[in-house]
């Protein structure tokens, strides 16, 4: 989850630099402040990997203004999310009424009282981090920690269209907890959830790529989305997956062959054509080697 300590990014804007370093040097104590002298450069700043908490935003602009820069910013998935308080010079109630109607959560005219605007600033500050940890924990299951299937849905959808723009392939993993029904008819409810967290745990590596992502998918089944992979390397990850939970040697009686927990593992791949919407058979091609595993013994990757 997000660190609530570290400081929040805010983005000055504003073509003239004398209100650009007040504004600065009243809040760099307090946050990690950006600043922008154009629409244009503003645009560019909030659309970073390193997004800004809350833009402070003029108006009057050579270029592109500040209405403009903010109907682009609530157009766009990415940026729509981002606050916006209005600093400007126009102070009459149509432009107010305008800049709110875009979008912007307030509006502050000049010239501005650097008290009123430090107090605001932490007020759109504090709601936008907790409207954040409540979209991270709509997007974590409650149980293992992990991802849910709402958050692999949205990310499988973006390394899919990665995948088709580079022209690369991407693998699915589909995993499932081997006679996890038995284990639960047998030892409990209680012991059932504690597995599944460590086999949680166990599939949450260290050593994965960054751009890997393994997901609670429901029920005792995980799913890993795996981009930039051939079918050779999904193989090498499943087995690696499998190892990591057999290592684990937790004891599952009611498994005769091996005694202790294991997964099965269905591995598909897949090189998206350009206009190839539908990954759900990918998904689907993996559930069904899924079940190739297990028909050939379970605790294997097929």
């Amino acid at each position: 989850m997000n660190d609530m300590t570290s400081k929040a990014k805010v983005l000055v804007v504003d073509d003239q630099p004398a209100n650009i370093q007040i504004l600065a040097d009243a809040l760099q104590a307090q946050y990690d402040v950006r600043v922008a002298n154009n629409g244009e450069k503003a645009l560019q700043i909030a659309h970073e990997q390193n997004k800004p908490d809350l833009i402070l935003l003029d108006v009057m602009m050579p270029g592109v203004d500040g209405f403009e820069v903010c109907r682009r910013l609530k157009r766009e998935k990415t940026t729509q999310h981002i606050p916006i308080i209005f600093v400007t010079a126009k102070n009459n109630v149509t432009d107010e009424e305008l800049g709110l109607r875009l979008g912007a959560v307030d509006y502050i005219s000049k010239p501005f009282s650097i008290p009123v605007v430090k107090a605001r600033v932490r007020n759109h500050i504090l709601l936008k981090q907790r409207a954040d940890l409540l979209e991270e924990l709509a997007s974590v299951d409650p149980l293992t920690h992990l991802p849910n299937r709402r958050l692999f849905e949205k990310t499988l959808h973006q390394e899919w269209k990665r995948a088709q723009r580079e022209g690369a392939a991407i693998s699915i993993l589909m995993l499932d907890i081997d006679y996890f029904k038995q284990y639960n008819d047998h030892y409990g409810h209680g012991a059932g959830d504690i597995c599944l967290q460590v086999v949680a745990k166990a599939l949450q590596s260290r050593h994965s790529r960054p751009s890997d992502m393994v997901a609670r998918f429901g029920g005792e089944e995980f799913i890993a989305i795996l981009p930039n992979t051939d079918s050779e390397g999904a193989k090498v990850a499943g087995e690696r997956l499998r190892e990591r939970v057999e290592a684990m040697k937790l004891p599952h009686a009611y498994f005769k062959v091996a005694g202790i927990v294991t997964i099965s593992v269905g591995c598909a791949t897949r090189q998206p054509k350009p206009n190839e919407l539908d990954y759900f058979d990918l998904i689907n091609a993996a559930d069904i080697q899924l079940y190739q595993a297990k028909d050939q013994g379970r605790n294997r990757v097929a």
